[in-house]
């Protein structure tokens, strides 16, 4: 109910797009379980929308060519960041497959080196890349908007090395800085020149207390 109607907006958008053969959604790690970079083991993933097939071909193709990702469910099996976007995506495409990524490690070189992979593994597929991430979290909306500005506008950069200085210096509480650095890369590298906002709001805006928010945007690289 917070983050679903910004959430909203970037579906909207995919729905006027192409359908991907494959979607690569990249979340934080908020359990601390599994290894460094992760990927999904299983086979399908269930919601109560059907089952998504796990690309195991790309899986193979971004695991053989790095050595600081493995497969490890235990990554996954508690992790909601990923999961979550599932059923919005199951609503606009029907059926896909799937390569969910785990960040445990989200510092600046393991994000850059993530989106190298990507890109190399993607540069001949028709796939889609997503970042989950909420933004600043609880703080009065007042100081929390400033933060959550700062992230975007970096975005809009497509400055990743610029992002994480803004939320390590700011200490912003968002949790998937390094999905979207790592998005950014590959974007960059596969020979994305800009980035737009599509929607951006708070959990204060959805209950009326701006005492203590998160966080959300949605934008288009």
């Amino acid at each position: 109910m917070y983050s679903g109607p910004v959430a909203a907006h970037s579906y909207l958008q995919l729905s006027y797009e192409g359908k991907p053969d494959t979607i690569v959604i990249i979340g934080p790690n908020h359990t601390g379980l599994g290894g460094p970079v992760s990927l999904g083991g299983s086979d399908m993933w269930e919601t109560p929308l059907g089952r998504v097939e796990i690309d195991k071909d790309l899986t193979s193709a971004i695991l053989s060519s790095s050595d600081f990702i493995d497969v490890d469910e235990r990554a996954h099996i508690r992790e909601h960041s990923v999961e979550v976007q599932l059923p919005f995506l199951q609503y606009i495409y029907g059926e896909f497959k799937l390569v969910p990524i785990c960040m445990g490690f989200q510092d600046l070189e393991t994000s850059r080196r993530l989106g190298e992979v990507l890109a190399e593994a993607l540069k001949e597929r028709n796939a889609l890349i997503m970042a989950s991430t909420d933004l600043n979290h609880m703080e009065p909306q007042s100081t929390a908007e400033p933060k959550d500005r700062g992230v975007i506008d970096r975005i809009l950069a497509l400055d990743e090395a610029a992002l994480q200085e803004w939320v390590r210096s700011r200490r912003v509480s968002m949790c998937g800085y390094g999905p979207v650095s790592a998005t950014i890369v590959a974007s960059k590298t596969l020979g994305a020149t800009k980035a737009e906002l599509l929607a951006y709001g708070t959990s204060g805006d959805v209950i009326g207390d701006h005492s203590a928010v998160v966080g959300y945007t949605s934008m288009k690289i």
